[in-house]
């Protein structure tokens, strides 16, 4: 089999050699696509391969009609907004992720900003401190999970929100659990963000949750622009000079934020979250993984798109 490494975003060398090591150890050919600049590069490249790792390379229905050979995609990270799964179920092609490989990277990204932030930018000014602070965490996934272990050890008073998880599994990790949405933007000075962006949570941030929060608020944000209604967070700006947004996921209206609002928010040049050497690595290393139990034993594990 052909396993095919597409990414603009390049993998570390270290990560790699140690997708090649796999894939030719299990008798597989690998070969890399890097660095490149246009779809039409991806679509040559596609075509006899069958199988593809991706990092947030786009695989549209364009894409998979090119890939005649193609038997499955994984991407390399959390999240999978970049995947077509309906063009992959629709081409017999099985679209995974690798949950979970880049979260401490992620939750270390979060620490990282409201730091620089509650420190006035290491500007000299006088700051504040994070202990005892409280901080809520919304949605309780694998990033979520590593974020309250460092909240706890920073000392602040620690929230999690999320439907989906039994209260009884965030009270193990000692975290206090919140029922309701609304109750945890109402206790908690810091919001970080650990949605999925999808039809139930797409602007789902807005002005009710949002306004809130108390004084001297701040959201964090590593998940997805998409999550916060932007027209709410710049009506909130206005109404609260003491609100605050922090995030690797800028918002379209990023020119009006930084103009108007300098130093009420910070926005890295890119989504980064996951930009560290080890989670490249580890999120590298699970996906070639993941291709070769596939086709050694036809495990569909963290498959994502509904069987044709």
């Amino acid at each position: 089999m052909k396993v095919l490494i597409a990414t603009e975003k390049v993998f570390v060398p270290l990560a790699v050699r140690q997708i090649r090591l796999i894939i030719e150890s299990a008798g597989h050919e690998m070969q890399i696509l890097q660095n490149y600049s246009d779809v039409s590069e991806l679509i040559s490249a596609v075509r006899d391969a069958d199988a593809l790792i991706v990092r947030s390379d786009i695989v549209s229905s364009e894409v998979l009609e090119a890939a005649e050979k193609l038997k499955i995609v994984v991407r390399a990270g959390a999240g999978f907004d970049n995947l077509d799964l309906d063009a992959c179920t629709s081409h017999n092609v099985v679209a995974m992720n690798t949950p979970g490989q880049n979260s401490n990277a992620v939750a270390e990204l979060v620490f990282e900003l409201m730091l620089y932030q509650a420190r006035e930018g290491f500007s000299g000014k006088s700051g504040t401190e994070l202990r005892g602070k409280t901080m809520g965490i919304h949605a309780f996934g694998n990033v979520g999970r590593f974020v309250a272990g460092i909240a706890r050890g920073f000392g602040m008073e620690t929230y999690a929100y999320d439907p989906f998880v039994p209260g009884e599994t965030i009270r193990s990790a000692g975290i206090k659990v919140c029922w309701r949405a609304e109750e945890l933007y109402s206790k908690c000075r810091y919001v970080s963000l650990h949605l999925p962006a999808n039809e139930m949570t797409i602007g789902s941030i807005g002005y009710d949750l949002l306004n809130r929060m108390p004084e001297d608020a701040v959201i964090i944000n590593t998940a997805r622009k998409e999550i916060i209604n932007e027209d709410d967070l710049l009506r909130i700006f206005v109404e609260r000079p003491d609100f605050r947004y922090l995030a690797d996921v800028a918002p379209d209206s990023k020119p009006l934020f930084e103009e108007k609002y300098a130093g009420r928010v910070i926005f890295t040049e890119k989504k980064m979250g996951a930009q560290t050497e080890e989670a490249n690595i580890n999120a590298a290393v699970a996906a070639a993984h993941q291709i070769i139990d596939f086709f050694q034993t036809g495990n569909e594990r963290f498959r994502l798109n509904k069987v044709r």
